[in-house]
């Protein structure tokens, strides 16, 4: 479905409270009795009381802490009742969808941590009054059916929850598309060779099975937003800060600022991440630059301001993501999109990449795009959990650190390991023994039994020795982690009660993917990490908009709408 809004295709490289009882006064009927004390205390027995002045505050503490229980577990109640009622309100919020299996599986790490891939669309679709409203271009047809997916990111969460990475890809982009069925629509198609963005229209599943098709990365969650969407969740942050390069009057999102930072909500945030005119090249490549920025602004918001310490700010918040946001199966409880937030909150931001799948010009149509050099170190680079860096090329902490292990290997005929049993399992050091000579280690590796049970098995080196442990780890699937620096000398290898079986150490891997080339994973991909605070949005230099009729620069026109109000007014 086109756009109308948004213009021409680019360039192809484009409580009430209780009273407490008062004094008891005397019956009527009590009038005083002669004959004094020794009277009046034998008639109050003759009536069978025992009860004297003194024992009366102690009935009236009683009632007053009965009352107070009363009016506790009346407000114990009520708090919990609001509470279930919340999170009921909530959680009816939530529009869920099944992914039918169609993104593939994550693979566990060797500590049996798994990665997190969500696709994130922003749909274009006019399908409500309102966002007719917001999109336009409902004019002549109305309310509409079936949207487009304008934005698509690929949100990666790293197994150990150190690292992100957000990988923008092109809506021009032209893949083939699956055959799909819409569960809900019963909208079908046998597949076909078209643009990326195209694919929603036959369910969100659908659009996970192209960009899992596509990259190879396995895609396990999806989220959606619309128009109304990004307005809601941008006035309930209480707005976002981004910087423009120069004055922009995009005329087609009709996004308008003046040179510099602004506070942008509602309607102006949507404004400034729908433009595709206003930025870069005027193509949807300048569009995936500027929404970096902004999401990196929220980001870099909710981190700095407290927001997920304030109830209210957090009321708000779910509030609105819960009525914005459409999910898959997987994310459609008030639990999971709260998880979902604390893993991406434990990622510094200064390891959340922001890239854009690196394009070629379409050779036959120029207004589209096809993947290009480097997109598949991009795309390797996130299905194997390697961490990426900015756009200077240079490799990471972790891809390095690998890399380095890699080239300080010994190799495993010169070397001999001792290994020790720590379980109360007959043979276990005999066959981990004999798997590693099977492997070409030394003839000279032994076995012996332990000195102590061990729960944890180690690997531990002598001085100079590290890289001979780390071929033994790399041949047994021996995490990292499980490597020690001992004061004597030789390798001792301990199998402990966690191994209790075979010759690879579980949930290992024996044949770890090489280090993600990270030079050639960011190089052309625009990237950037999400504490870059000072990164203003480009404005376009070319002539991508028009004003009365007249191709302009963003800037010029800008000049030439002197009357029309700048969005953050």
């Amino acid at each position: 479905m086109s756009d109308p809004w948004d213009g021409p295709a680019g360039r192809a490289t484009r409580s009430r409270g209780t009273r407490v009882p008062g004094q008891r006064t005397a019956e009527p009927d009590e009038a005083p009795r002669p004959g004094g004390r020794a009277a009046a205390r034998a008639a109050s027995r003759a009536r069978g009381g025992n009860r004297s002045r003194k024992a009366r505050p102690v009935g009236r503490g009683r009632r007053v802490l009965k009352i107070t229980g009363i009016c506790l577990s009346t407000l114990i109640v009520v708090t919990a009742g609001a509470g279930w009622w919340f999170y009921e309100h909530l959680n009816g919020n939530i529009r869920s969808v099944s992914l039918e299996g169609k993104g593939g599986t994550e693979k566990a790490d060797a500590f049996g941590r798994t990665p997190i891939n969500i696709l994130v669309m922003g749909s274009d679709g006019r399908t409500s009054k309102t966002d007719c409203k917001l999109g336009g271009g409902c004019s002549a047809t109305g309310v509409q059916t079936g949207s487009n997916a304008d934005v698509q990111m690929v949100l990666h969460i790293s197994a150990d929850r150190s690292n992100a990475t957000v990988m923008s890809i092109p809506r021009d982009t032209m893949t083939k598309v699956p055959a799909c069925k819409d569960s809900e629509t019963g909208q079908s198609t046998p597949g076909y060779y078209g643009q990326i963005n195209g694919a929603l229209q036959y369910g969100p599943a659908c659009q996970v099975a192209t960009v899992h098709q596509l990259t190879g990365i396995p895609i396990d969650h999806f989220v959606k937003l619309d128009f109304s969407g990004v307005v809601k969740m941008s006035d309930a942050v209480g707005g976002v800060d981004v910087c423009v390069s120069d004055d922009v009057y995009d005329t087609y999102s009709h996004l308008k600022l003046s040179e510099g930072t602004h506070t942008l909500k509602g309607v102006a945030a949507l404004e400034f991440v729908r433009s595709r005119h206003g930025f870069g090249d005027g193509s949807d490549l300048g569009r995936t630059i500027s929404q970096h920025i902004f999401l990196s602004a929220m980001i870099r918001k909710f981190k700095s301001a407290g927001t997920l310490t304030d109830p209210t700010a957090v009321y708000k918040l779910a509030d609105a993501a819960t009525k914005a946001l459409t999910v898959d199966d997987g994310l459609g409880t008030v639990n999971k999109l709260v998880s979902l937030a604390d893993d991406v909150n434990k990622v510094p931001t200064k390891r959340i990449t922001f890239a854009t799948m690196q394009t070629a010009p379409d050779p036959a149509d120029d207004d589209r795009v096809v993947v290009g050099t480097g997109a598949k170190s991009l795309f390797s680079a996130i299905a194997d959990d390697q961490p990426l860096t900015t756009g200077s090329g240079k490799k990471s902490a972790a891809a390095s650190a690998t890399a380095k292990a890699t080239a300080s290997a010994v190799p495993a005929s010169g070397i001999a390991v001792t290994v020790e049993n720590g379980t109360a399992i007959t043979g276990r050091a005999s066959a981990v023994a004999t798997a590693l000579t099977g492997k070409g280690f030394s003839s000279a590796t032994t076995t012996a039994n332990a000195p102590s049970p061990a729960t944890r098995t180690t690997l531990t080196y002598g001085t100079g020795e590290k890289g001979a442990a780390r071929t033994v780890a790399k041949a047994l699937g021996l995490p990292s982690a499980r490597l020690e620096q001992g004061t004597g000398s030789g390798l001792t290898l301990v199998v402990g009660s966690d191994w209790p079986s075979g010759s690879s150490y579980p949930g290992g891997s024996t044949a770890a993917p090489a280090p993600a080339d990270t030079k050639a994973a960011v190089g052309g991909a625009h990237a950037s990490t999400a504490d870059q605070a000072k990164t203003c949005a480009k404005v376009s230099p070319y002539k991508t908009v028009t004003f009365d009729g007249v191709p302009m620069t963003p800037a010029q026109a800008y000049a030439a709408a002197r009357s029309k109000p700048d969005s953050d007014d």
